[in-house]
C-alpha cells in the first residue's frame, strides 16, 4: 500500500522539478548517479564476499572488539553500511555468527559509515572529480568484459567509483547553479523546531534513497555552496543516521528471528544515538569546535566540521551502547520470540543470503540437515522405535524382539507438520540460489536438491512399509514377527550409523564410511532373502505372507538406499576441489555387491564349520 502511494508521489515531485528548473535536473541526476554507483560497488564487493568473507567473518567476530573492528573496516572499504548490514543478517540467519557478534558489527558499521562524510567533505568538494571519473569508468568497463568473476567484481567496483564521482560532481554543480537563482536558506529554521523538522527531513530522504551515504553527500554539497545552514545540516545528518535503519529492517523481513533481532538492535542503536545527538547538540557543537581547532580545520569550514560532528555523535553512541550489548541481547531475545506454530518452519534460509553464494550454500545445507533431523524422528516412529533408543547404546536386535507398545501416529499429519514446509522452502531456495550463483556451485546445489528428494522418498517408502509392519509385529506367527522385527532393526541400524556420522567434519571420511555401511546392508539383505526362502521351503509361512515379506523387503531396501543416498549427496555438496581422493577410493555399486558376497560366503563357511 505504501509503495503504491510513495512511488507515484516521487515521480510527480521529480517531474515537477524537471519542468520548473534545469538545475534541479543536475542535482537529481547527481543523486541518481551516486545511488547507481553504490549499487555497482555492492555488486562488485559481492564477488569477494563468498568463502573469503565467511572465513574472515568467523575468525574476526569471536571477540566483541573484533566484531566492532570488522564493522568499521568493512564499511570503510565498501562505503555501504547497508550492504554490511544485509551481509550480517544473512550470516546471522545461517547461524554462522551469534547475535552479540552481529550487533558488534552493526555498531562498527555505523562508525565506519562516517568515513564517507570525510571523503566527500575533505576530497570530493576540493577536486574536480569528473576528471577522474571518466578514466575510472573506462577501466571498469574493460574489466567487466573479462570472464573471471573476480576481475568482473573489480570492474563493478571501478564503475561504481566512477559513477560516485560523477554523482558528487553533478550535485555540487547543481547546487552551485541553484545558488545563483534561488537561496534555499530562506527556508532555514532555528531552535528546537528546526532540529526536529530537519531531522525528520533527513529520515525521509534516507528512507526514499535507501542510502545514508547519498543523503550525507547531498547535505555536504548543499552546505558547501551555502544552500542550507550549518545548524540545519547537522539535524539532517542526524536524520540520515536514523533513516538508514530502514534497509536493515527491510532486509530482515524475510530473515528468521535472529535476523529480525539484529534489525531491531540496529534500530535501537540509531534511535538512541540520534536522540543523544539531539539532546546534547550544544555540548557536541562545543566539542566539534575544540576538535576542529586541534586538527587545523578552519572555523568557517562547515563541511569538514559536519564530518567531525557526524563521527563524534556516532562514536558517542558506540561508547554508550557497547557496555549494554549483553543486556540488549537478553532484552531482544525476550521481546522477539519465534512464533509457536504447529508446523515446523525453515530456520536458516533468508532472502539476504541469496546474493552470497557461499552463505546461501551453507544456509541450505543446514536446512537440509534440519530436514533430515525431522525425518529421522518420523522414520523412527514409523517403524515403531524411539529416537532415543536408536541413538543409545542398546542392542537394536534385542530391542525389536522385546514385545512393546506400538507407536501410533498419523504419518501424513507428521509429514505435513515437520517435513512439507521445510522441503518446499529448500527446493524453492535451491532453484533461486542456483539461478544467481556462478556455475561452479551448480553441482553442490544439485547434490543438495537430490538429498532433499531422497529424504522425502525414504518417508514415503516407510508409509508403504507400515501397512503390513504394524499388524505383523503383533502376529501370532513367531517367524513372521521375527522377520518384520528384522526389517525394523535394519532401518534402525542405518539411522544409528548416520547419527554417529553426523558430527564428522571431514566429508571424504564420511563418504568412505558410507561405503562400509552399504557393504553391511547388502550382506543383511542377502541373509534376509535366504531366511525367507528357508521359511517357504519349510512351510512355516503361507505364500501370501511370503509375497508380503518380499514386497516389504523392497520397501526396506528403498528406505535404507534413500537414506544413504541422502547422506552421500549432502556430504558431496561439501566437497572441495582438493577432495578428489574420494572419487578414487569410493566403491562402485558392483564392488559393494562383490565384497558383500565374499563376506556372505565367509559367514556361511563359518556356520558350516560350527555345524
Amino acid at each position: 500500500m505504501l509503495g503504491r502511494i510513495l512511488l507515484p508521489s516521487i515521480f510527480l515531485v521529480l517531474s515537477y522539478g524537471f519542468w520548473v528548473s534545469s538545475n534541479f535536473k543536475d542535482i537529481a541526476a547527481g543523486v541518481a548517479l551516486f545511488l547507481f554507483g553504490m549499487l555497482c560497488m555492492e555488486q562488485g564487493f559481492k564477488a569477494y564476499s563468498g568463502g573469503t568473507l565467511q572465513r574472515v567473518l568467523t575468525s574476526s567476530t569471536d571477540r566483541l572488539w573484533k566484531s566492532l573492528t570488522f564493522g568499521v573496516v568493512s564499511t570503510t572499504l565498501m562505503q555501504s553500511s547497508s550492504l554490511v548490514s544485509v551481509i550480517t543478517i544473512s550470516f546471522l540467519s545461517a547461524q554462522l555468527i551469534g547475535l552479540a557478534e552481529g550487533i558488534g558489527i552493526i555498531f562498527g558499521a555505523n562508525l565506519g559509515t562516517t568515513t564517507g562524510a570525510w571523503i566527500v567533505a575533505g576530497f570530493g568538494l576540493k577536486v574536480n572529480l569528473s576528471a577522474y571519473a571518466l578514466p575510472i569508468l573506462v577501466f571498469g568497463v574493460v574489466f567487466l568484459m573479462q570472464s573471471s568473476q573476480r576481475i568482473k567484481g573489480l570492474g563493478w567496483i571501478l564503475v561504481g567509483i566512477g559513477f560516485l564521482f560523477l554523482g558528487i560532481h553533478y550535485m555540487k554543480e547543481g547546487f552551485a547553479a541553484y545558488s545563483q537563482h534561488i537561496d534555499l536558506t530562506q527556508y532555514a529554521m532555528t531552535g528546537i523546531a528546526g532540529l526536529l523538522v530537519f531531522t525528520l527531513i533527513g529520515i525521509v530522504a534516507t528512507v526514499i534513497m535507501q542510502s545514508s551515504h547519498a543523503t550525507l553527500t547531498l547535505i555536504i554539497t548543499a552546505l558547501a555552496v551555502g544552500q542550507i545552514t550549518y545548524e540545519n545540516a547537522l539535524a539532517l545528518a542526524i536524520g540520515a543516521n536514523v533513516g538508514t535503519t530502514i534497509t536493515a529492517i527491510l532486509g530482515s523481513l524475510s530473515a528468521n528471528i535472529s535476523g529480525k533481532r539484529l534489525a531491531a538492535a540496529h534500530l535501537v542503536f540509531n534511535m538512541v544515538t540520534g536522540l543523544v545527538a539531539l539532546v546534547f547538540i550544544q555540548p557536541l557543537l562545543g566539542a566539534v569546535d575544540i576538535i576542529s581547532s586541534w586538527v587545523g580545520i578552519a572555523e568557517t569550514d562547515h563541511t569538514l566540521k559536519l564530518a567531525v560532528f557526524h563521527t563524534l555523535f556516532n562514536l558517542l553512541g558506540v561508547l554508550l551502547m557497547l557496555p549494554m550489548i549483553n543486556t540488549l541481547v537478553t532484552w531482544l531475545e525476550r521481546r522477539l520470540r519465534e512464533d509457536k506454530v504447529e508446523r515446523d518452519r525453515p530456520r536458516y534460509l533468508s532472502e539476504a543470503s541469496l546474493a552470497l553464494p557461499d552463505v546461501a550454500l551453507t544456509a541450505v545445507t543446514k536446512e537440509t540437515q534440519h530436514l533430515f533431523r525431522n525425518a529421522f524422528t518420523v522414520i523412527a516412529h514409523g517403524i515403531s522405535l524411539r529416537r532415543a533408543s536408536i541413538t543409545s547404546d542398546e542392542d537394536l536386535w534385542q530391542l525389536v524382539e522385546t514385545p512393546g507398545k506400538i507407536i501410533t501416529l498419523d504419518l501424513d499429519d507428521q509429514y505435513a507438520r515437520n517435513i512439507k514446509d521445510i522441503y518446499s522452502a529448500n527446493i524453492e531456495f535451491l532453484s533461486r540460489a542456483q539461478a544467481e550463483a556462478p556455475r561452479e556451485y551448480a553441482e553442490a546445489y544439485n547434490a543438495l536438491r537430490r538429498a532433499n528428494m531422497d529424504v522425502v522418498a525414504a518417508i514415503k517408502a516407510v508409509k508403504h512399509l507400515r501397512k503390513n509392519l504394524l499388524p505383523c509385529m503383533l502376529s501370532g506367527n513367531p517367524d513372521i514377527r521375527r522377520e518384520y522385527n528384522r526389517f525394523r532393526a535394519r532401518i534402525g541400524v542405518v539411522l544409528r550409523e548416520l547419527a554417529a556420522l553426523r558430527d564428522g567434519d571431514d566429508a571424504v571420511v564420511t563418504l568412505l564410511s558410507l561405503d562400509q555401511i552399504r557393504v553391511a546392508i547388502v550382506d543383511a539383505e542377502n541373509q534376509a532373502a535366504r531366511a525367507v526362502d528357508k521359511l517357504i521351503r519349510k512351510g512355516l509361512i503361507t505364500s501370501q505372507a511370503a509375497t508380503s515379506l518380499i514386497n516389504d523387503g523392497t520397501y526396506v531396501k528403498e528406505v535404507i538406499q534413500k537414506l544413504l543416498d541422502m547422506y552421500e549427496e549432502l556430504h558431496k555438496a561439501a566437497l572441495t576441489d582438493d577432495d578428489e581422493v574420494h572419487d578414487e577410493l569410493a566403491l562402485e555399486p558392483h564392488e559393494i555387491d562383490t565384497i558383500a558376497d565374499e563376506v556372505d560366503r565367509e559367514q556361511a563357511a563359518e556356520t558350516s564349520v560350527r555345524n
